[in-house]
């Protein structure tokens, strides 16, 4: 379920304020494969355990943020740093 256009609109970073946009589906790939090899953490330290079925990535390429039942997770302990992931280019 996509994120509603109206609300990526008014959505970003929690702690940059940066807006976000939806991350690509060859970025949310390469994401789920890290992801499945454990090299993926959120910010607070915790393993992503889970495969995304969407996220979103703030604007600048520094941080994503999973969207769960089409309901962004817009929560700093939530947050990917994007530079876990080799080969991302969200800029």
């Amino acid at each position: 379920m996509a994120v509603d256009r109206k609300l990526l609109e008014i959505l970003c970073c929690p702690v940059t304020k940066v807006p976000v946009t939806p991350l690509s589906k060859e970025n949310l790939v390469k994401l789920n494969d890290a992801i499945s090899r454990a090299a993926v953490h959120y910010v607070d330290g915790r393993k992503v355990d889970a495969p995304l079925e969407e996220a979103l990535v703030t604007e600048n390429g520094k941080t994503i943020y999973p969207v769960r039942s089409g309901i962004p997770v817009m929560l700093q302990d939530e947050g990917i740093a994007a530079d876990q992931v080799p080969g991302l280019s969200v800029k």
